[in-house]
């Protein structure tokens, strides 16, 4: 049976356009990725970090808006940006492995015990990698089809949840990570493109 009917199954393009009878494409699915940490805490591998991980939300970027007073109207242009902090929530196990590595990157950067903070950023900052993967596994390698790396990250908060007796839930901890830096690699793919720096060069554009 002709399974061509299928390939009709998207929105009709106008004319021009690529051809609107070349199907819908595969989407990526929110249930495929994984995360990494490099610097993370003080022992090694993190990879317990990377296998206890419940869900992770993905970068959010905004830019502060700066309005221009004209003659009879506004102006509006894009000021600095700015990353939101994102968030991880991840399975405690029964070594202490991951209680283990978030305590250790809390230390680092604030001795809770001796009362002493680092002495400078680059002491207790981390990188972090969110992947969106393919679902490959095994003898089947798995592909990477999107990455987010984040650079010069710290924890902002560290949340250790609560016990209840009532349920039969996972013991989790909730961070929100903060950081300075965000590019989707391989670079071309999305954020951190070398597209070059636009000079008065797009329609929309001119003096202002």
């Amino acid at each position: 049976m002709s399974i061509a009917t299928l390939a009709k199954m998207t929105v009709p393009l106008a004319t021009g356009d690529s051809p609107s009878a070349q199907g819908l494409l595969m989407p990526k699915l929110q249930y495929r990725f994984r995360v990494t940490f490099n610097n993370f805490g003080v022992s090694t591998p993190t990879t317990e970090l990377t296998k206890q991980v419940i869900d992770v939300s993905r970068p959010s970027v905004s830019f502060e808006p700066i309005t221009v007073d004209v003659y009879n109207s506004k102006i509006n242009l894009a000021g600095k940006h700015s990353w939101e902090s994102v968030t991880v929530n991840l399975r405690e196990d029964m070594n202490n492995e991951v209680q283990k590595l978030v305590g250790e990157q809390l230390q680092k950067q604030v001795d809770f015990y001796e009362q002493s903070s680092a002495a400078s950023g680059m002491d207790y900052k981390f990188t972090m990698t969110i992947e969106i993967l393919d679902g490959g596994n095994g003898a089947n390698v798995s592909n990477t089809l999107e990455t987010f790396e984040l650079y010069g990250c710290f924890v902002e908060s560290a949340n250790y949840n609560q016990l209840n007796y009532a349920t039969s839930d996972v013991v989790t901890i909730a961070l929100t990570i903060k950081f300075d830096n965000a590019i989707q690699t391989p670079q071309g793919t999305g954020i951190g493109s070398a597209i070059g720096r636009t000079l008065n060069t797009l329609a929309t554009g001119g003096g202002i």
